[in-house]
């Protein structure tokens, strides 16, 4: 079984049981949506001394940690699930890692990124996003949503995905490779 040496960051002991069916890795549950300073404190030890991947749940509060996280430590890596592949098997859960295949886990800490610390430039400018129907229009949403999930940097709205564009520091070749791919997509609907 794959060692992940970092730390990873998840809601809640369902996901940490999930992830140990596809990993041996050690998590840090922050049991909601609410960090505390102490939690943030112990995060940023952690970041200092092994590393930290968050692995939050591809929803509202799953973004919310993560920015929270974002917000206070640089440096921390990010992996995400696609929206689809957190789906409750049973009606009435809710959408998260624990509901993630041990396959899709593993893939997902393959393409893990690296939060940059702002000292790169960044390569894609809102007129890139408007460009590619990101930004306006009925499709715009779905459209960065699919993106999102083909670049593996999760959702945003469109200052969301600029912000993240540039945060995971996706170059303007994988972005436009990833625009082609979602243009044959929709031509092929």
């Amino acid at each position: 079984m794959q060692k992940i040496k970092e730390i990873l960051v998840v809601e809640g002991k369902d996901d940490t049981k999930r992830i140990a069916q596809a990993v041996d890795a050690d998590t840090f549950e922050t049991n909601g949506s609410a960090l505390s300073s102490k939690d943030i404190e112990k995060l940023k030890l952690l970041q200092a001394k092994r590393g930290l991947i968050v692995f939050t749940d591809p929803d509202f509060n799953g973004e919310r940690i993560r920015k929270m996280i974002s917000a206070a430590i640089p440096g921390v890596k990010h992996a995400f699930i696609k929206r689809k592949e957190g789906v409750p098997t049973v009606s009435g859960g809710s959408l998260g890692v624990e509901h993630a295949s041990p396959a899709v886990i593993r893939e997902a800490l393959k393409s893990v990124y690296t939060q940059s610390d702002g000292q790169f430039p960044s390569e894609i400018e809102v007129t890139d996003l408007r460009q590619a129907g990101l930004t306006s229009g009925t499709n715009a949403r779905h459209r960065r949503e699919r993106l999102g999930e083909i670049l593996g940097i999760g959702y945003g709205n469109g200052k969301q995905m600029l912000k993240r564009l540039n945060l995971f520091q996706i170059t303007k070749v994988q972005f436009q490779s990833g625009i082609d791919q979602l243009n044959q997509e929709e031509k092929n609907e």
